[in-house]
């Protein structure tokens, strides 16, 4: 299985691009991670399957933000679509930037471009300084910031400063965020599985037979028996049947452990299906030094 210096050293990592996301910074400054070439994908999707696809051997997506939650497509992508797994998580605080051609002013901003993450991380702040402007979504806050750039019109975009630096653009605002405490977690994926740490979680996904009363009382009772603790539950359609769910599942512990090993052993014999995202590191100090 291999160390985590090993494992945390690649030839390529995809992420979500272009240039300049909030992505691309998690990537430049993800401790231990050492790799060759960083390679852009306009979506968060495409990133991913670059891993399941052998045209990268990691990817860096965000899966998860302080003030609007999960990231869907990640989710999705992990549940639905891709085998790969989760190897390392990062939280990152997140300071958006109104972005804009030098020479514009706050006042002839037509239009604001945006990811719909960001747009919806800065919703008050958008509507107290631009209340009549229009919001044009874009695939990531790069692009949006890209796409300012190259516009002959007065817009403006929600973006990094990396975006600004490597856009040529100029700040109108900063501190854009309705929470100064803005933060977004992201995850390292590729294919190898982790080894313990001794400070670990694990993600998963539950899939039930029909929803009916107490079936997830029946998944939830694994772990309190056990005393594993439980740092997040989320339920999401199945994308088959109307009203079907599913449940994302982070706890503490390794899918090694004795513990977590029983608990995961009994939901396959009450479940259809459990699917393991990964077990790694947990973010922290001694994670990042590992």
């Amino acid at each position: 299985m291999g160390d985590l210096t090993s494992l945390l050293t690649c030839r390529s990592v995809s992420y979500l691009g272009p240039p300049g996301t909030f992505t691309e910074e998690a990537l430049q400054n993800w401790r231990g991670l050492k790799f060759e070439e960083a390679i852009p994908f306009p979506t968060v999707e495409e990133a991913i399957l670059a891993v399941e696809d052998n045209v990268a051997d990691k990817a860096v997506v965000p899966i998860e933000n302080s003030i609007e939650g999960s990231v869907n497509a990640t989710l999705d992508s992990l549940a639905f679509e891709a085998g790969v797994l989760i190897q390392a998580e990062m939280v990152c605080v997140v300071k958006h930037y109104l972005l804009a051609r030098d020479g514009t002013s706050l006042e002839e901003v037509k239009k604001v471009i945006s990811h719909p993450q960001a747009a919806a991380q800065c919703r008050r702040h958008l509507v107290e300084l631009l209340p009549e402007v229009e919001v044009e979504a874009a695939n990531s806050t790069s692009e949006a910031a890209m796409r300012a750039a190259e516009s002959g019109e007065p817009v403006a975009a929600l973006g990094s400063m990396l975006a600004a630096k490597l856009y040529g653009l100029a700040v109108l605002r900063g501190g854009m965020e309705d929470h100064p405490d803005n933060r977004t977690r992201f995850v390292l994926l590729g294919k190898e599985k982790m080894p313990p740490t001794g400070r670990d979680k694990t993600s998963m996904v539950c899939f039930i037979f029909q929803d009916r009363p107490g079936m997830l009382l029946q998944i939830l009772q694994e772990f309190a028996f056990r005393y594993i603790n439980l740092t997040k539950i989320e339920s999401r359609p199945t994308k088959e049947v109307l009203g079907e769910y599913c449940f994302f599942i982070d706890c503490e512990g390794h899918e090694d452990e004795e513990v977590m090993a029983s608990a995961l052993k009994c939901l396959d014999c009450k479940l259809p299906r459990v699917k393991l995202l990964g077990s790694y590191p947990a973010y922290g100090e001694e994670s990042e030094d590992a």
